[in-house]
C-alpha cells in the first residue's frame, strides 16, 4: 500500500429511507473530503457532509450515466491518491450488484487503502416494507437473489433460468423491470408455476414507495398497465401471500401523500422526520437561509453577549437565537458562570429544549407561544416590570410587537440581533424542480419568511395543492399573498403543524412541543 493518508470508503447507503443507513456509513460521510454518490443515495445524506467537502454526482440509470464505471474508477483512484478521505456512496449494499468489488480491486491495484461499509440492500428492505418476509416456516427456508439486467449487446442471456426455477424458496430479482415480460416467460418455459405469487416494490422505503402484485403469468401485464417504473425489486414465491396481514408501511396515515417542507435546509429535519414517520413523500424545498448578523448588528450583538450578566432577564424567541447566542458566548467567555444571575425566558418549548442542550433552564415560558403571550407571562410572573433590565436575542426580521409592548411597560430593553433570514436563491435539494414538474398534495409553511422566500423564488401554489400553516402570523402572510391556508396548527409548533397536515388527510391529530422561529 502507498504511504499517503488517503482512504476510500465504499459505503452502502441503504435503500432510501435515511434511517436505514448504518452509523458507520454516516460517520464516513461526515469524515469525507470527497463524496462520490449515486442517484439511489438519499440526498439528505449529503447534508451530513463537511461544508468544504467536494460533492461529485456519479449517478447511473438504465439510459443515462453521469459518469461511466471506468470514469468512476479513475476518479476514486485520483482523489484517494491525492491523500483525501473519499466516500463512495452507493445505493443499497456495495457488494450486491453494486460493483463495489470492482471498485475495491481498482483501488488495491493502485496501492490505495479502502474499506467496505455494508448497507441494507433493497433485496431485503423492499420486501420488508411491503410486508413480505423472505423466509417463513410455512413457505420456505431458502432465498435466491439474481439480476434481471444484462447488457443489451448480448445475443443470448447468461442467466440460467432453469436453475433459478429449480432452486427452492423465495426468488428475489433486482434490476429487471424493463425485461419483466421476457423473464416471466422464461420462468414459465423452464417449468415455473404460472400461478406463483409475484410482487414488485419500487422506490422501496421512501415516500414514493409503491407495490403491485400478481402471479408469474399476470405480473408483466399488471406492471405495464400501472406504468410501473424502475428501480424496483421483484419477489417471487408464496411469501407474497403474507402481505395481506404484514403490510405495515403502506397503512401509515400520510402514505402516498407528497408534502413540501419549506424550512431552511438545516432545520427541515424535525418536520421532515415526523412527516416521513407517517409515510409522507417529503420534498425538502428550503425557501430561506439563516446566517449570522453582520456589520453594526453583529458588533452590537457581541457587546450584548459580553455584558449578558448585567441583565435581569434574557429573552429568547427562537431556537436559532439560542444557538447563535451561545456560539458567540463560548467565543467571548471561557466560564459558563459568566452569564451571571440573569433569568431566562423562552417563547415556547422548542426554544426551551434548545436552551436545555446548553444546560440552561427556562424560568419563564408563556402558555401561548407568540410575542403577545410572553408579555402576558411577564405580567403574571412579576406584576410590574417597570425598570426591569432585559436583553432580547432575536432575528433581524422579527416583528416589533414585543419591543413596543415592553417599552410601554417601562422595561429597559436592549435588542441583540443574532441572525438574519434571507430568501433562498438556489435549489440545493432539487426539490424545486420536482415540485414544478410533479406538484404536491400539501405544502407547509413554518413562518412568514418561508412564505416570502417561496414567492421570491417565483413559485406559485397550484389550486389542487393544500396549504398548512404553523400559526396566525404565517397565515396572515399567506392571505396577504392571496393564498388561503387550508389548515392552521392549533399549537404553533412543529408537531402542531404535523397534526394539521394529518387533519387534512384524516381526522387524527396529536400535540407537540417545538415552535418555529418567526412567530414572535
Amino acid at each position: 500500500m502507498s504511504e499517503n493518508k488517503g482512504i476510500c470508503y465504499l459505503v452502502g447507503a441503504g435503500p432510501g429511507d435515511p434511517g436505514l443507513i448504518t452509523l458507520r456509513g454516516k460517520e464516513c460521510i461526515e469524515l469525507a473530503d470527497v463524496i462520490i454518490y449515486d442517484n439511489l443515495a438519499n440526498d439528505e445524506f449529503l447534508s451530513w457532509a463537511k461544508p468544504e467537502a467536494e460533492l461529485i454526482f456519479a449517478g447511473k440509470t438504465a439510459k443515462c450515466h453521469a459518469l461511466r464505471q471506468a470514469e468512476i474508477n479513475e476518479l476514486l483512484v485520483q482523489k484517494t491518491g491525492e491523500g483525501k478521505v473519499v466516500t463512495r456512496l452507493k445505493g443499497g449494499d456495495p457488494l450486491i450488484f453494486g460493483r463495489g468489488g470492482e471498485e475495491g480491486a481498482v483501488l488495491y491495484d493502485a496501492g490505495h487503502e479502502f474499506e467496505f461499509v455494508p448497507g441494507i440492500s433493497s433485496a431485503i428492505a423492499g420486501p420488508a416494507y411491503a410486508g413480505i418476509p423472505l423466509t417463513h416456516r410455512k413457505y420456505c427456508s431458502q432465498v435466491s437473489i439474481f439480476t434481471g439486467h444484462e447488457s443489451p449487446n448480448k445475443e443470448e442471456s447468461s442467466i440460467d433460468y432453469r436453475q433459478i426455477v429449480k432452486a427452492p424458496g423465495t426468488k428475489i430479482m433486482l434490476m429487471g423491470v424493463a425485461r419483466l415480460p421476457y423473464i416471466m416467460e422464461m420462468i414459465i418455459e423452464e417449468g415455473g408455476d404460472p400461478d406463483m405469487p409475484v410482487a414488485l416494490v419500487r422506490q422501496a422505503t421512501t415516500g414514493q414507495h409503491k407495490t403491485v402484485t400478481g402471479t408469474v403469468s399476470t405480473i408483466a401485464g399488471i406492471v405495464e398497465e400501472a406504468e410501473f417504473k424502475a428501480p424496483a425489486v421483484c419477489i417471487i414465491g408464496g411469501v407474497v401471500e403474507c402481505r395481506e396481514k404484514l403490510n405495515w408501511f403502506e397503512r401509515r396515515p400520510l402514505f402516498g401523500k407528497r408534502v413540501v417542507v419549506t424550512r431552511t435546509q438545516k432545520q427541515a429535519g424535525k418536520l421532515s422526520g415526523e412527516l416521513r414517520k407517517l409515510g409522507a413523500d417529503v420534498l425538502e424545498m428550503p425557501t430561506i437561509r439563516v446566517s449570522q448578523s453582520e456589520g453594526d448588528d453583529a458588533r452590537q450583538f457581541a457587546r450584548c453577549v459580553a455584558e449578558v450578566h448585567t441583565y435581569e432577564w434574557v429573552i429568547f424567541t427562537s431556537p436559532n437565537a439560542v444557538e447563535y447566542f451561545f456560539r458567540a458566548f463560548d467565543l467571548i467567555r471561557e466560564d459558563a458562570r459568566a452569564i451571571g444571575g440573569a433569568r431566562i425566558a423562552a417563547v415556547g418549548p422548542g426554544t426551551a429544549a434548545k436552551l436545555k442542550e446548553y444546560r440552561m433552564a427556562t424560568d419563564l415560558m408563556p402558555k401561548e407561544h407568540v410575542a403577545e403571550g410572553l408579555l402576558a407571562a411577564f405580567k403574571e410572573e412579576a406584576g410590574s416590570i417597570e425598570n426591569t433590565t432585559m436583553l432580547w436575542v432575536r432575528a433581524k426580521e422579527t416583528r416589533d410587537v414585543l419591543s413596543k409592548a415592553l417599552d410601554e411597560q417601562g422595561v429597559i430593553l436592549d435588542e441583540a440581533i443574532a441572525y438574519q433570514t434571507v430568501s433562498e436563491t438556489e435549489d440545493p435539494t432539487g426539490a424545486v424542480k420536482r415540485f414544478q414538474e410533479e406538484g404536491a398534495d400539501i405544502i407547509t409553511f413554518t413562518s412568514a419568511s418561508t412564505v416570502e422566500g417561496f414567492l421570491d423564488m417565483g413559485l406559485s401554489i397550484p389550486d389542487e395543492t393544500l396549504i398548512a400553516s404553523i400559526g396566525p402570523i404565517t397565515s396572515k402572510a399567506l392571505e396577504e399573498s392571496n393564498y388561503e391556508p387550508d389548515a392552521e396548527a392549533k399549537s404553533h409548533d412543529i408537531p402542531g403543524l404535523v397534526a394539521a397536515v394529518q387533519q387534512l388527510v384524516s381526522e387524527d391529530a396529536f400535540d407537540g412541543d417545538f415552535e418555529d422561529d418567526s412567530l414572535v
